[in-house]
């Protein structure tokens, strides 16, 4: 069954194009990334889903419910994270628990928030304000915000921004159990380590959908081939091999730089002579997600507009 099952989704403002006739299907229980380009239209995406912004054009259900026509139905089925903290932060944790208890007019407020507050690890902190805690724990509360209420479906837009390594396993292992429970989860994010963690990803490029599938099938259908080049000085190798025909990226490793281009052969024999200099190997490489998001981009042309956020 699919929480999300969207086709033809569009939105513009003022003319300009920020969601060009998308389709995403999300399944139950699955954990989905959602990658791409500032401004490529994620977070106008996320915002039609959950009911917050209404379709120019497009249909579809998200948890049953008309994406269209079942807005409110929608977001009372759903947890929203925003990029940016948007609780009070003059409030205490359990303060600002009670506050989102009472919109979601939960019964047994009390039992409800307690509950959370385990859960979620914050029984200790609960009265510290949330104004006071570190990116790692304001985090923490916000998930705790979003998930009170026991959605269906869990959006998350770059949840991680700005948050330390540790913290940000944490809360991916925190997301995997939530998953493991039924929970379905949509996560925007820029990591390529946390797009690797996900079940699937979606690719979307200035509006446009353009990969949808496993990492590994994103990697590989995208066609590009990788290879690792090595030898003194990295700096002016790279230089060197940024004007060879048949190159479409460099990017230094260490040490090491990795070449990646679509036409195998080409790379290749564009690279051949490099091998044969004194000091300088040649070999094949793994081609990365990363490499992959780079050659989406540059297929973007630019930024061709600024995702505009309504408020």
């Amino acid at each position: 069954m699919n929480v999300i099952d969207v086709t033809g989704l569009a939105k513009s403002f003022n003319g300009v194009v920020a969601v060009d006739h998308i389709a995403l299907r999300v399944a139950a229980g699955e954990i989905v990334g959602f990658l791409g380009p500032n401004g490529s239209g994620k977070t106008t995406t996320i915002r039609m889903i959950c009911g917050l912004l209404t379709p120019d054009a497009g249909e579809g259900t998200v948890l049953g419910f008309d994406v269209r026509r079942d807005s409110a139905l929608i977001k009372s089925e759903v947890g929203y994270m925003t990029q940016k903290f948007s609780l009070y932060e003059d409030l205490t944790i359990e303060e600002n628990l009670f506050f989102v208890a009472r919109l979601y007019h939960l019964a047994d407020r009390g039992q409800v928030v307690t509950r959370t507050l385990e859960e979620l690890g914050l029984k200790s902190r609960r009265r510290q304000a949330a104004g006071a805690l570190s990116g790692g724990w304001k985090q923490r509360l916000a998930l705790a915000a979003c998930i009170m209420h026991r959605p269906k479906l869990l959006l998350l837009d770059e949840p991680t921004a700005g948050v330390d390594p540790k913290a940000r396993r944490e809360f991916w292992d925190e997301i995997h159990r939530l998953a493991g429970g039924g929970l379905t989860v949509l996560v925007s994010t820029h990591y390529m380590d946390e797009a690797e963690r996900c079940h699937r990803i979606n690719y979307i490029s200035y509006g446009k959908m353009l990969a949808t599938g496993t990492v590994p099938d994103v990697v590989r259908a995208s066609g590009l081939s990788t290879f690792v080049v090595a030898g003194p000085p990295a700096a002016n190798l790279m230089a060197r091999i940024e004007t060879l025909d048949g190159v479409e990226q460099v990017a230094a490793f260490g040490s090491t730089l990795h070449v990646s281009g679509i036409d195998r052969a080409r790379l290749a024999a564009a690279l051949a002579p490099l091998a044969r200099e004194d000091g300088v190997a040649v070999a094949p490489g793994e081609t990365s997600l990363e490499d992959v998001f780079i050659h989406f981009m540059a297929m973007g042309g630019g930024l061709a507009h600024e995702e505009r956020k309504p408020s």
